[in-house]
């Protein structure tokens, strides 16, 4: 038996929260997170948490900034509490891109992220599908990176697709759409592409043959849209039947949604790491991951593998 366990939420995605917590059968804390009429933000633990091993179910979502003080006043609020122990449940970890010093005089903005957060309190982090997994190495406490690719693959293979070509938008992500096309038995693309500056993507060539294929393009997030759909473009340039596009993290900051609407993807398939209440479209299909993570958060708290989840 594990030490009592205890399930915390702030505003970021209440909804995903209570999935989570519909499937352990375990009620959310009352928990207090409001503002002053300044702006500042208030949180008051409303329940006893001695002893208990307490999750924090807070993914980055913008308001990102509002979101990581929200995070940070709840851990320190319960790490002043006696607590047993602290996990901070993130399934969308924000900074994450920048991950390293690739231009004089930058931050390393995710190893900030990762020491404040331990700072504030928590002794494990539980997310889903870091940007770049080396970001584990940034914490000096345990990291549970979860992989929503199980739930995509269920859905994707509903869906009976032949002559299936999986492809990555860029080199980076080269990995994951090897795993996706191994499990679905497809053949696997690569886009070469060059980002002279943040949010500005210029396509250049597919590696790989895609003519008469249905091709699925896998990414972590999918932020401006503008990588995904250039890549559909060009995709259908070169003679894909249809293109899907999945990835975990909907961001879909800026023109986002206008360009997966208007762009030649039959189909954009995401989870619920972020909510999009207000940017759905037609196109839009939506996977829960709250099981998946409420399974880790289980055996995180009965001591069990939470590796084995992905065996």
């Amino acid at each position: 038996m594990g030490k009592e366990l205890k399930l915390i939420t702030g505003n970021a995605n209440i909804e995903f929260a209570k999935e989570v917590s519909e499937y352990l059968h375990t009620p959310l804390v009352d928990t207090l997170v409001s503002r002053f009429s300044d702006g500042e933000i208030r949180v008051q633990i409303k329940e006893n948490v001695r002893g208990a091993d307490v999750f924090v179910i807070q993914p980055l979502t913008p308001p990102i900034n509002d979101h990581i003080m929200e995070l940070l006043l709840i851990l320190d609020a319960l790490k002043r509490s006696s607590t047993h122990r602290i996990t901070a449940v993130i399934p969308y970890f924000a900074y994450a891109r920048q991950d390293r010093k690739d231009r004089p005089r930058v931050p390393i903005s995710a190893k900030l992220m990762a020491d404040i957060i331990q700072k504030a309190g928590a002794d494990r982090v539980l997310t889903v599908d870091l940007h770049s997994a080396q970001i584990q190495g940034f914490f000096d406490c345990p990291v549970d990176n979860l992989y929503a690719l199980p739930v995509i693959l269920d859905y994707l293979k509903n869906k009976n697709l032949e002559d299936i070509v999986v492809a990555s938008p860029d080199a980076g992500g080269v990995e994951r759409a090897r795993l996706l096309a191994n499990k679905l038995g497809a053949g696997l693309a690569i886009i070469y592409k060059r980002r002279p500056e943040p949010n500005v993507v210029e396509t250049l060539d597919v590696i790989g043959d895609v003519e008469g294929k249905n091709v699925i393009i896998i990414d972590d997030m999918i932020d401006t849209a503008g990588t995904i759909t250039s890549a559909a473009d060009m995709l259908k340039d070169k003679g894909a039947k249809s293109v899907i596009a999945v990835c975990t993290h909907p961001v879909f900051s800026g023109p986002a949604v206008e360009r997966l609407k208007n762009s030649q993807i039959e189909e954009v398939v995401v989870t619920n790491t972020i909510p999009v209440k207000g940017k759905e479209f037609e196109k839009l299909t939506v996977l829960s991951i709250a099981p998946l993570v409420a399974e880790a958060i289980r055996r995180i708290n009965l001591e069990s593998s939470v590796s084995s989840l992905f065996v």
